[in-house]
Parts: C-alpha cells; sequence; structure tokens
C-alpha cells in the first residue's frame, strides 16, 4: 500500500503507537498492513494509513485504448460490461459460516436466500464514463484530426456508437443530461432523474448503452498512445490546456479547456470512490506536453526550400550504449556538452547527428528512448502515482496547486466532504501473460478457476496488491518478475515481459514455458505462440502474450505487406508462410502501467489483457475472458463499499478491549465544537495531546477545515461490549434495552463476536473496529485510530 509521509506529530508519536484512519458510518473499522498481535521479532513505530468510510457512490472512468488492434479487447471487454454492473448493483449473496459459497439474487431488491447476506448493499448511485487514450500529436503534426477525428478525444468524455460512421462522431449514445456519462439511479433520487433500467431486453437500459459505447471507442486513434496523460487531464489536470502549437520550434499551450472542466466537474463528486480501469495492449506513450519532447512524434520536416523529409531523432551519445542508460553523459547529442567528453559520434558535416531510419523507425518512438534517443521524453510515473495519492500536486508552472480529485469542484452543491486517497482506485488490464498473476493452485500453477489466495482459499482469480507483493518463484516478489525495476534499467525475470525489437531467449519463472524461436511452431509457446521477425523499418516488438480471436480477420497484423515475418498471430498456409488471415491477437509489455499499480500498493489492482479462454462463457466459467479483472476489481472496491476491514489482527486484552484512541476531526461553526455534546465523545485529553496533533496535521486536515477534534469512547461495560460484538446488523446494538453507543473490536476467530457480524468482510479480513449508536461518525466527520502497540519487524 502506497502510504502517506508521516507528520511531525507522527513521528514525535513512532516509538509508542501505531495508527490507523478511519472515516465512517455505521459499521466501519481501521485497516494495518501489519500486525499489532504479539510477535516473536517486533519493534515499535508508527504505522499512518487512512481508512474511508463506507461509501454508497462510485465514479467509474474507463480508460480505454483507442489505437489499432485494440478493436478485438473492446469487444472482449463489451462481453464483461455486464458482470462489472452486475456485480455492483446486485452483489452476491454470501454465507457468513462458508465465505466461498455464494449466490447471486435475480435483481438487486431481492432479499438473499436464507442464511446468506449481501456481500455489500447494492450501489444506487454510479457515474460512469469513457475516454480514449488519444490526445493528440503534442504539436507534432502526425496525428491530425482532418485524418480521423479521434485521432485527438483532448481527454474528454467520449459517447459515441459502434455504429457511428469512420470518420463521423455522432455521440448518439443518450447520456445523462447531455453530459457525457451514464448516471444509475434506480431509486430516481437524481434531479433530473438517472437511469433506472439495467437492460429491458430491447437494447435500452445501463447495460446496453454501456456495451454500445465501449464498442464505439473504435481503433483508428493516435498511435502515440497516452494511456495515463488522457486520465491525468480528464480528472487531475489543474488547467488543461485547449490548444497547441509549435513556436520557434516549442510547443506551447494556449487557452483552458472549459468543456474538459465542464465534464469534470460533472462527473466527479467530491465524496465518491472514484475507480479507473485501463484497458490497452500497449506500453504507455504519454509524451512531456511543452519544450520539444513533441519531436519524438514527429515524422516529416520542411526544409529551407519547402522540400518535406522524414524526421529522424538526434543521435544519443557513445556512453548511452557503452556505459549504460543511467550514465550521466547518456544523453543526446543535440544537448549541451557539459563536463562530458567529446564525442565524435554526435556530429557530422557541421550537423548534429541523426539516426538513420533502421535505427530510428517510427513505430518505436517510445520504447527504450533514455538509451536510444539520450533523454526520456515520457512523464515520470511519480506525476500519476502522485495524482491518485496526494492532496496537491504541480501545475505546468511548477506551482503547488490542490489536486483536483481530493477538492470540492462545485463548492455551490450541498457536497462538502472531500475523498481521501483510500477511496481512489486504478486498475490496468495491460499486456502481461494471465499466468504470470493468477493465483495458483496446490501443485503450483497458475488456475483462475482454484487458485489458493495468501490464506490457502480456493477463491481463483488474480493475485492482490498483498500476494503480487509475496515472494514468487525464487523471486522476491511477483512484480520482479512482470516488472523488474524501470528505475534502475533492471528487466523483468519473466522474458515474455522484455520490451525488445529482436527475439528473446529464457523462460518464464513461474511455469517454465520457454520463449519458441521464430521458426517454431505457432503453438510452441503457450504464452505468447513464439517469438517472431519484425520488419526493420517499420519498428515493431516482441509479444507479451497472444490469445485467439472469437473471429478471425483478415488483413491487420497479417495484411501483405507485412508479409515474411512468421508471426504467430496469422494462419499459416499449406507452405508453412503466413497467410493473410488473423486468427490471434496480440498484447505487448505493459511495463509504465503496471509500475503505477505496483506503486499505489493496495489501491493497484492488475488484470491481463490476454484472456485465459474465450471458449465457454457459461455462469460457472470464472476465467471467461475479462472476468478474472472484473472480479479482482470488485473484490477490491467492496472492502469500501461493505464497511472497511482488519487484513491484521489487534491484541485484545482479556475483557475484550484493544489498546486504541479513537479520534474524530470536523469542521464546526467556530466555538461550537462541543464534545461533550453528544454521546459515546469527550475532549481528548492532554496526555493524548500529540495524537491530536497528528490528527491536525493530516494533509486532509487544512482542505477539510478541520477545527474540531473529539476522543470517541471504547465500550467498557462488559453487557455493551457483548451486544456490540454479538448483535448481527441490521439489528439495533442494545444492551438491558437501551441503545449503546460507541465502538468495540470485533475477531470471531478470537472468540470476539459472531461471524455474522463481519460477514460483508472479505475472507481474509473478517476483524473490524465496530461503531454503534452515537459512536458513528458524524456527517462530514474524519475518525481516527491510534493503536499503541508493536508492529512486526518487516
Amino acid at each position: 500500500m502506497a502510504v502517506r509521509p508521516t507528520s511531525r506529530a507522527a513521528r514525535a508519536a513512532a516509538s509508542i503507537m501505531c495508527s490507523l484512519v478511519v472515516v465512517g458510518t455505521s459499521l466501519v473499522s481501521g485497516c494495518l498492513s501489519r500486525p499489532i498481535a504479539r510477535q516473536d521479532t517486533r519493534t515499535t513505530g508508527t504505522v499512518v494509513e487512512r481508512l474511508a468510510k463506507r461509501v454508497d457512490k462510485i465514479d467509474l472512468l474507463l480508460t480505454i485504448d483507442n489505437s489499432a488492434s485494440m478493436k478485438d479487447k473492446q469487444d472482449i471487454l463489451a462481453l464483461a460490461v455486464p458482470d462489472l454492473v452486475e456485480r455492483l448493483v446486485n452483489p452476491r449473496c454470501i454465507d457468513p459460516l462458508n465465505p466461498l459459497k455464494t449466490s447471486t439474487p435475480g435483481s438487486p431488491s431481492e432479499p438473499c436466500p436464507s442464511g446468506m447476506e449481501r456481500e455489500f448493499e447494492p450501489v444506487l448511485d454510479i457515474h460512469i464514463g469513457i475516454i480514449s487514450t488519444s490526445i493528440g500529436d503534442h504539436g507534432a503534426g502526425s496525428c491530425p484530426v482532418t485524418t480521423h477525428f479521434s485521432n485527438n478525444d483532448r481527454g474528454r468524455l467520449i459517447a459515441r456508437s459502434d455504429k457511428d460512421d469512420d470518420n463521423q462522431a455522432d455521440n448518439d449514445p443518450p447520456t445523462y443530461q447531455g453530459k457525457g456519462f451514464l448516471a444509475w439511479d434506480p431509486e430516481q433520487k437524481l434531479s433530473p432523474a438517472g437511469e433506472s433500467i439495467l437492460d429491458d431486453g430491447a437494447g435500452r437500459g445501463l447495460v446496453p448503452t454501456l456495451t454500445n459505447m465501449v464498442r464505439g471507442v473504435a481503433d483508428v486513434g493516435c498511435g502515440y498512445e497516452s494511456q495515463l496523460e488522457s486520465w491525468y487531464r480528464f480528472l487531475a489536470d489543474p488547467a488543461p490546456y485547449d490548444t497547441i502549437k509549435v513556436v520557434d520550434g516549442k510547443a506551447v499551450r494556449e487557452g483552458l479547456d472549459t468543456t474538459l472542466l465542464d465534464q469534470r466537474r460533472a462527473f466527479l463528486r467530491p465524496d465518491s470512490l472514484l475507480a479507473i480501469i485501463m484497458l490497452s495492449d500497449e506500453n504507455d506513450c504519454s509524451i512531456r506536453e511543452g519544450g520539444t519532447s513533441y519531436l519524438v512524434a514527429q515524422r516529416s520536416y520542411k526544409d529551407s526550400k519547402g522540400e518535406t523529409h522524414d524526421w529522424r531523432m538526434f543521435r544519443p551519445r557513445k556512453e548511452c550504449s557503452e556505459k549504460g542508460p543511467d550514465d550521466p553523459c547518456c544523453k543526446s547529442c543535440s544537448a549541451e556538452r557539459g563536463e562530458c567528453p567529446v564525442d565524435e559520434t554526435c556530429s557530422t558535416e557541421n550537423a548534429v547527428a541523426v539516426l538513420d531510419e533502421e535505427e530510428d523507425p517510427i513505430n518505436l518512438r517510445c520504447f527504450d528512448q533514455k538509451r536510444r534517443f539520450g533523454a526520456d521524453l515520457l512523464y515520470p510515473i511519480e506525476r500519476y502515482t502522485e495524482a491518485l495519492t496526494q492532496p496537491t500536486i504541480g501545475d505546468h508552472e511548477g506551482n503547488v496547486v490542490n489536486n483536483p480529485i481530493f477538492s470540492d469542484l462545485d463548492p455551490n452543491d450541498e457536497l462538502t466532504t472531500v475523498r481521501t486517497p483510500e477511496l481512489v482506485f486504478f486498475a490496468g488490464l495491460v499486456g502481461v501473460p494471465w499466468q504470470d498473476i493468477a493465483r495458483q493452485n496446490e501443485a503450483g500453477q497458475p488456475d483462475l478457476r482454484s487458485g489458493k489466495d495468501k490464506d490457502g482459499n480456493p477463491v481463483g482469480g488474480f493475485k492482490s496488491a498483498e500476494e503480487l507483493s509475496a515472494p514468487n518463484a525464487g523471486f522476491s516478489s511477483t512484480w520482479d518478475i512482470i516488472l523488474g525495476d524501470l528505475k534502475e534499467f533492471r528487466p523483468p525475470a519473466d522474458p515474455h515481459m522484455i520490451e525488445s525489437p529482436v527475439p528473446r531467449n529464457g523462460q518464464n519463472p513461474i511455469t517454465g514455458t520457454r520463449i519458441a524461436s521464430p521458426d517454431s511452431p505457432d503453438d510452441a509457446n503457450e504464452i505468447n505462440g513464439h517469438e517472431w521477425i519484425p520488419k526493420a523499418n517499420f519498428g515493431d516488438l516482441q509479444f507479451a502474450c497472444t490469445f485467439p480471436l472469437r473471429a478471425p480477420t483478415t488483413g491487420g497484423d497479417c495484411s501483405r505487406d507485412r508479409a515474411g515475418r512468421n508471426s504467430p498471430l496469422c494462419e499459416d498456409n499449406p507452405d508453412g508462410t503466413d497467410s493473410e488471415r488473423q486468427i490471434m491477437a496480440k498484447a505487448y509489455p505493459g511495463l509504465r502501467q503496471l509500475a503505477l499499480v505496483r506503486d499505489l500498493g493496495e489501491q493497484g489492482i492488475v488484470g491481463s489483457v490476454c484472456p485465459a479462454q474465450l471458449q465457454n462463457s457459461g455462469p460457472g466459467d470464472s476465467d471467461f475472458g475479462y472476468r478474472p479483472a472484473i472480479g479482482a476489481i470488485v473484490d477490491r472496491l467492496k472492502t469500501r463499499l461493505g464497511g472497511q476491514c482488519l487484513p491484521r489482527a489487534l491484541q485484545p486484552d482479556t475483557n475484550g478491549q484493544v489498546s486504541c484512541l479513537v479520534l474524530e476531526a470536523r469542521s464546526t461553526p467556530e466555538g461550537q465544537c462541543g464534545c461533550d455534546e453528544r454521546a459515546a465523545r469527550r475532549e481528548v485529553p492532554s496526555k493524548h495531546r500529540i495524537a491530536k496533533q497528528m490528527v491536525l496535521d493530516d494533509p486532509v486536515a487544512e482542505a477539510s477545515g478541520w477545527n474540531c477534534v473529539c476522543e470517541v469512547e471504547q465500550l467498557s461495560d462488559p453487557d455493551e461490549l457483548k451486544a456490540c460484538q454479538d448483535t448481527v446488523p441490521p439489528a439495533p446494538v442494545e444492551a438491558g434495552g437501551e441503545r449503546v453507543d460507541g465502538w468495540c473490536y470485533v475477531d470471531p476467530r478470537l472468540g470476539l463476536g459472531r461471524e455474522e457480524v463481519v460477514a460483508k468482510c472479505p475472507s481474509t479480513e473478517r476483524r473490524q473496529i465496530r461503531f454503534t449508536g452515537e459512536g458513528e461518525a458524524l456527517d462530514g466527520a474524519t475518525q481516527f485510530v491510534i493503536c499503541s502497540g508493536d508492529t512486526a519487524k518487516q
């Protein structure tokens, strides 16, 4: 999990406290990434994590790659749309005593079978929007909208039909108030009302409309895909530009895209759960905007005589190849030499040397930039990590400003609570073999149907963030296998995940699958078929994974002009050469997107754009298409939708209490804090002043306007404590006929409370800090749970 830096007060308390932060109502708990329970080897310290309240609204943004070769993946995503929507609006029922036993009711209003409970309450308020990865050529002129309108979707919401003409966007699917997104509103609480029908069977309703919009993204966008920058521009860019043009050799932003800002303001509520789901089969190419970075997307230029020539990138200094891309003298020959020695390869006939056609194919401009060009012209991953985790970010001028994702974009509405980073999730369905990220069965083999989670439950699906970070196949984590270290230029251990224009060698550390040579049969390697020989002056990379097309096509990656390369995507002719019939789809290593998912920790979710199988799509076929990815996404979101649950146990005393302090922060009219005016609350004792200051030093404190901090009392009366731990929701918690106000720790595995109380928690997180009666968080308040004790040495 990405942990924010501790405050000054938190550091002062480091030797005596382990901290959690919880925002919540009703059934809420803290969450620990390290155990407080007794350990043989331990060290004191402070773990500061914020957990958000249980939410009842979602803003869901689909970021869909619309470059060539994406249509087949979009079709599979369209098939997964009903699964995603159904899981959110009609949650499954689970048996509290057997979490693997599930049942799906016929409708959101239908009750669960006897003895079962919903895994979370049906979500009755969802915004769903779509953006593409095409945001233009950054001034290079290589992706003009005159060629196709979708070469530059500008980071705005799009609502196109799959019936749209090749070069005309009708934007005809009906969206909420014509704002470009869909609004699920079954109780008709919005004004005007949103969509209340899932699917009427006649092509109307939320599911068919969204399915149509997914397919309408199409695959004719700009080839320089900005998978990360596209959602950043829509959600986080403080001042998205209206136009960009080249002036005196440098790209200059002009104007402000007020249309995008209006869409953002309408779509993004300040207190919703924000989920970004990305679908892409290529690595991210988010080119820096401004200055000369646009040159990496430039294809041609005109000389002083008006004649057109192919543009070639400047040659890198020889240190890039001789000493490596991290050498301080690895830079472009066009850059100032500084203290680096003279490089005779950098000039020719009094001009800066440029690369030739084979060294600089335009299709590989985003690949291995530092080594090949001496400069990294893409935005750093930290830009996107900060956007999804920090309350402030830098604008285009270098100023620190409020992050729109963690701001109230419409101060005139009635919403005042601002989301915290724990309510932001990013899921990447990208180029990575599904075998690498699937849970494994007893034999240690990837198994999407019954692979075991970290506690040995045969749940199948993709690994969680914690499981991805655990040792695997002799490596310190799965991340070493699929990602390596981009900053250290250390390649992934799985050779299928190495970006390379030439055939690779080695074997997959998990499955033992060996890379197959270009002259191998098309089915020689179950992960990507075999290596192949890209056309030199076109430029292409080896594949991370391949999968059978549901409907084979003619041309495309098997067109006649690409013949003779022995591609694993093409059906063989009788003589063994490639035919023009394409039967397989491909994906390249999605390394930059994976780096973001890794950096986000528990807020990141990884799935494979290469499905395990597309033949069997019955209700029990959990490995079909993108169902494993949808399952991983919903499983992670439900920790917020169903009330927060503890992945690690606290250590109770003999009375069933824990050594924890709960503080509640909120904004009140000046001088009206009044802690003693409400049951279960009191002024913070002076002995806890360090903890109180830690709350006030929290990064969201200023944005939220906190000026009142109270303590919420832990239940101590034996009867009240037992009622809190044993009363099954939704029954009111009472003792002796009186309401119980306060909080308690529930952990059935330690004999504290009943399993049914934590039924909505994941099977591996069945424990909670439960707030009841007046102990529940007040509207707009944030509750901090601070536990004294030891943490396990990491």
